[in-house]
């Protein structure tokens, strides 16, 4: 099955060696793509020296700043060709920048900006950029990491990061439906509890609370991108797929 082989994929928030974005961008370049990555800091090139020098790049950029998006788009174009698979992964937190939780009634002004710029405003600037050259080519895979927080499921203190991951899913079916004739999809991933380096000790312990008995893995998540990314999911359009280890299908959470 021809997959993701010779297409090339841009992969935002792989910084952490241990997170979902480097996760994905292992799993599709081993299944034979070429991986344009970034994060906010220089730590994005460790990540491409453990990648190799094979059909990779990164840049760092600033996914909140208009010209970095442009950038972006243009140099990972120029080192590996036109963009065919756009994961939309960074979101939730940024390096360098504290966010508190917070209630809705007690939300600022600047809290609410920030976490719909980094979690929606960014992944509408990035999915208008590719756009366009996918239209031409009538062909893309677009994949946005939403959550099961917003859509599905609610947690006390993240009202806006909840509101933005449910717009995502909004997001996602329009771009489908406006862009099907095109042979473009647009599908969000929604994760559950997922085991990263970033992850508290109560998030670990509510993963061991999920049917599936433990938290997932960001090879789990990876694999459901590199599914949605390939060309044989070609019918797949204007939905969110759910890997949770079937949290969300329990009332009652285990004590």
């Amino acid at each position: 099955m021809p997959g993701v082989q010779n297409r090339t994929a841009l992969i935002t928030g792989t910084g952490a060696a241990d997170g979902i974005g480097f996760a994905i961008a292992r799993v599709l370049h081993a299944a034979g793509a070429r991986v344009a990555i970034t994060s906010t800091t220089d730590r994005i090139f460790d990540r491409l020296r453990e990648l190799g020098p094979n059909g990779t790049f990164a840049t760092t950029a600033d996914l909140t700043k208009p010209d970095d998006v442009a950038r972006l788009v243009t140099e990972a174009e120029a080192a590996l060709g036109p963009i065919d698979i756009l994961i939309n992964n960074a979101g939730m937190v940024q390096t360098g920048r504290k966010q508190k939780r917070s209630t809705l009634a007690n939300a600022t002004d600047a809290a609410w900006d920030f976490g719909l710029d980094i979690n929606l405003t960014q992944v509408f600037r990035l999915t208008r950029a590719v756009l366009p050259g996918m239209i031409a080519r009538r062909y893309g895979r677009i994949i946005q990491m939403s959550s099961v927080t917003g859509p599905m499921v609610a947690i006390h203190g993240s009202a806006i990061y909840g509101t933005a991951k449910a717009a995502l899913t909004g997001m996602a079916r329009a771009v489908a439906l406006e862009n099907g004739p095109h042979g473009i999809t647009c599908n969000c991933i929604g994760p559950g509890w997922i085991a990263t380096g970033s992850s508290s000790a109560k998030e670990i312990a509510a993963g061991k609370r999920t049917p599936a008995g433990r938290p997932g893995t960001p090879d789990e998540i990876a694999h459901a991108a590199l599914f949605l990314a390939a060309e044989e999911a070609s019918y797949i359009t204007g939905q969110l797929i759910v890997v949770d280890g079937g949290n969300t299908l329990q009332e009652m959470k285990g004590g």
